[in-house]
């Protein structure tokens, strides 16, 4: 049983949410000193700090040369919005839902695209689908790692590499925190403000070049916005993988993600950076094992996400509450933590069970993770007290 006993150490930074996620350790605004603002990025010198954003992140993530990287709006949801309106419809798909944002997935390819040859691999928060019931003649649209779950396939080992159709990748809560099978993969997609802490509103959209031939090749039979046409008179708009963006991004949010990337460089590159995270997951995990009161909702540890780390409560008397009532317990604990500056945004996500979630990317330091963790026995001995005295007095 957690006890009331308030802790004594704080953690230095109590920015554990999922997204946007917290800066890099150092970070001050006057890494933004250098933003080209009120320029045109079309211009020489802001085109070129995009492109400086694509080569590094190329660089970091170990991207084949013959990829192409570009920038493209709306974050990470336009990156994938944008793959899915351009390449679906020339072959069956497949879709795996283990977390919201792939059942989001499904239900634009089902209900906006309406493609008659779709299915649905799906299984419940905490678990993985069959991927051995993958049909690979199809394309297949999956999330890397689920941000609402917090489970991840754990390697590319189940993608065939003979496959037919095309993948198509969310890996927004993976990039720069796993090991991505880029031999495996087609199409890749992540944001500035997930593991690396950059802000909102912009998109990284990578393209194999069996996808490129795709592009090229294959009309989908609706109309396109603007902000999705990756193509012109049927040749892929190489501009965009050169840092000449759709739409206008931000200056400002430029300097930010070249800030945040050339940190990453200087903590070992995506080698660093995956050790940072797997240290905070490590901390995370030797503490689950000594308490009593909760669980990894991820079932099977290979599964386990390193950045979005969910949690369910477990203790016999908070199961034995109806949803609501468990929802109620849970974000006490997050509202008594916010309260006492200790950790803000951890509550699970609105679509997952009731529990917890804490990201552990690589710019939280393991120190601070330690330091959370006796808030998280105080914030629970604290609920259990209002909530079920009984149970608290024993």
């Amino acid at each position: 049983m957690a006890i009331a006993t308030r802790p004594d150490v704080r953690p230095a930074n109590p920015d554990f949410s999922s997204g946007p996620c917290a800066k890099r350790p150092g970070y001050s605004l006057d890494a933004l000193a250098g933003a080209l603002l009120g320029r045109s990025h079309r211009a020489k010198q802001p085109k070129a700090r995009l492109l400086e954003v694509i080569d590094r992140s190329r660089a970091l993530l170990g991207i084949p040369a013959d990829w192409r990287l570009g920038i493209v709006p709306a974050s990470d949801t336009g990156a994938v919005e944008m793959a899915l309106w351009s390449l679906l419809g020339a072959r069956g798909v497949d879709v795996v839902a283990f977390e919201s944002f792939g059942a989001g997935w499904a239900t634009d390819i089902a209900r906006q695209l309406k493609l008659p040859d779709a299915r649905l691999l799906d299984a419940p928060y905490g678990k993985l689908p069959d991927l051995s019931a993958i049909d690979f003649n199809h394309d297949v649209v999956f999330t890397w790692n689920g941000t609402t779950s917090g489970v991840r396939v754990p390697n590319g080992d189940w993608i065939a590499a003979d496959r037919a159709g095309l993948t198509i990748c969310d890996a927004t809560s993976a990039a720069f925190a796993m090991d991505l099978a880029w031999d495996k993969l087609d199409v890749v997609t992540w944001s500035w403000q997930k593991a690396l802490g950059g802000e909102a509103a912009h998109g990284m959209l990578a393209l194999s070049p069996r996808a490129v031939e795709r592009l090229e090749t294959y009309t989908p039979p609706w109309p396109l916005p603007k902000i999705f046409r990756l193509t012109a008179k049927g040749k892929l708009n190489e501009g965009i993988f050169k840092g000449e963006t759709i739409n206008t991004p931000s200056m400002l949010c430029v300097e930010d993600a070249l800030d945040s990337l050339r940190w990453a460089e200087s903590v070992g590159g995506l080698r660093g950076l995956i050790a940072r995270c797997e240290a905070n997951l490590a901390a995370i995990a030797a503490w689950v094992t000594r308490t009593d009161w909760i669980d990894f909702l991820a079932e099977d540890p290979p599964t386990r996400s390193c950045t979005s780390v969910c949690l369910k409560l477990t203790a016999p008397w908070v199961a034995a509450l109806p949803s609501d009532a468990q929802w109620a317990v849970a974000k006490r604990i997050a509202a008594l933590l916010e309260t006492e500056g200790v950790a803000y945004d951890i509550a699970a996500h609105r679509d997952s069970p009731p529990g917890l979630r804490i990201w552990t990317g690589a710019t939280i330091e393991t120190s601070n993770v330690a330091a959370l963790l006796p808030w998280l026995d105080w914030a629970y001995a604290t609920a259990t007290a209002e909530y079920a005295p009984a149970q608290a007095a024993e």
